[in-house]
């Protein structure tokens, strides 16, 4: 059984990124058979893209989370469990989403959202098991302070959601209207970590809406490399 470039180990077509995602060209140009780039350079490039897409549908699962968080169901089955695999979902299905924009020109805006984002959520993880009103004996923080530092931690990752909804909004590579909901979802988010009842959950139902429509339309109007 002989393997070419151009074919995996089973005999399967192999697909090939084209020059402008990325991949680096050759310095002698054109390869003799006419192809801007061999497998090897380029192969990676579409199994990368391949993930971010399929990361996408983290981001309604941990939205369902968050919402299921906000509705202030009494005895919840591990509050603290449903938050971090929440939170680990939505952090997942971010990054593939920058990811995905690299290639668009919001790739900075993206990138500084998802930066802005993991910094809130960063700060968020220690505070997620600590109670209200008491902080630990070592610890240099009062106990008065600890609502402040959760509200500000929360609303920095609010902002950086805000920036990746106008990263999307702007990238003309998925529906401009995924992008909206996704910044309306951070401005409730955001409000609701004031204590406003209803914004939580309504934070949460519209990133679920932002994140089903990235989800589904991010593997057909992007270009499949």
């Amino acid at each position: 059984m002989s393997i070419s470039e151009h074919q995996t180990a089973s005999g399967r077509p192999l697909r090939v990124a084209p020059a402008w995602v990325g991949a680096p060209t050759p310095a002698t140009g054109l390869s003799p058979d006419g192809h801007l780039l061999p497998v090897r350079d380029a192969v990676w490039i579409w199994s990368v893209r391949r993930y971010a897409r399929l990361a996408l549908w983290a981001l309604p699962i941990a939205s369902v989370l968050y919402g299921w968080l906000t509705l202030g169901v009494p005895e919840q089955p591990g509050p603290l469990a449903v938050g971090l695999i929440a939170a680990w979902l939505a952090t997942v299905s971010l990054i593939a989403l920058a990811g995905l924009l690299a290639g668009s020109r919001t790739r900075r805006c993206a990138l500084t959202g998802l930066l802005i984002t993991l910094a809130g959520a960063i700060l968020l993880l220690p505070l997620a098991a600590l109670p209200v009103d008491e902080v630990p004996a070592m610890a240099p923080l009062a106990a008065g302070h600890l609502p402040d530092l959760v509200r500000g931690a929360g609303l920095l990752a609010a902002t950086g959601l805000l920036l990746l909804g106008w990263a999307v909004f702007r990238s003309k590579l998925v529906n401009p209207a995924d992008g909206v909901l996704l910044m309306l979802a951070a401005v409730a988010i955001g409000a609701g970590t004031y204590g406003l009842r209803p914004l939580p959950t309504v934070g949460a139902l519209l990133l679920l809406a932002a994140g089903m429509g990235l989800a589904w339309t991010g593997g057909r109007l992007m270009p499949r490399t």
